[in-house]
C-alpha cells in the first residue's frame, strides 16, 4: 500500500498570502520553517497550500513566528517558464493547528473544483 502523509511542526516564516476567487473559494499559501538536528543542523523552508480554510483561520490568521502543525500529503507541481519546465514540492494542507495570539487555530480545508486557479498560475486543488 502507498501513502502520502505528511506531518510539520514548525513556524510560519512570512505572512500569509490569501486570495479569494470569484467563485468564493479561498486560498491560502504559508511558508514553514521546520529546525532539523539530524544528520545535521539546519532549517529547511516548506511551502503549504491550504484550500477553503474555515472562517475562523481568515479571521485570525496566524503571525509570522507563530507556531504551527501541518497536516496533508507532499505534491510536485510543474510550471511552464518560457525557459523551460520546472517544478518544486510542496505540502498541501488537509488542516493546521497553532497558535496565533493565543487563539487556538484548528481547521481543515477542502479543494474546491476552480477553474480560477489555473487561470491565475495557482496549483490546481488535489
Amino acid at each position: 500500500m502507498d501513502m502520502n502523509l505528511v506531518v510539520l511542526s514548525g513556524r510560519l516564516a512570512a505572512p500569509v498570502e490569501v486570495r479569494t476567487f470569484e467563485s468564493g473559494s479561498h486560498f491560502l499559501r504559508l511558508l514553514m520553517t521546520v529546525r532539523s538536528e539530524a544528520p545535521r543542523r539546519r532549517v529547511d523552508v516548506v511551502p503549504v497550500t491550504l484550500w477553503d480554510p474555515a472562517d475562523s483561520i481568515l479571521d485570525a490568521l496566524p503571525y509570522p513566528g507563530g507556531r504551527l502543525w501541518v497536516a496533508g500529503s507532499v505534491q510536485r507541481r510543474f510550471t511552464d517558464i518560457g525557459r523551460g519546465r520546472t517544478s518544486r514540492l510542496e505540502v498541501i494542507a488537509a488542516a493546521i493547528a497553532g497558535d496565533a495570539g493565543g487563539l487556538d487555530l484548528a481547521v481543515e480545508g477542502e479543494a474546491p473544483t476552480d477553474s480560477a486557479a489555473a487561470s491565475q498560475g495557482l496549483p490546481s486543488p488535489p
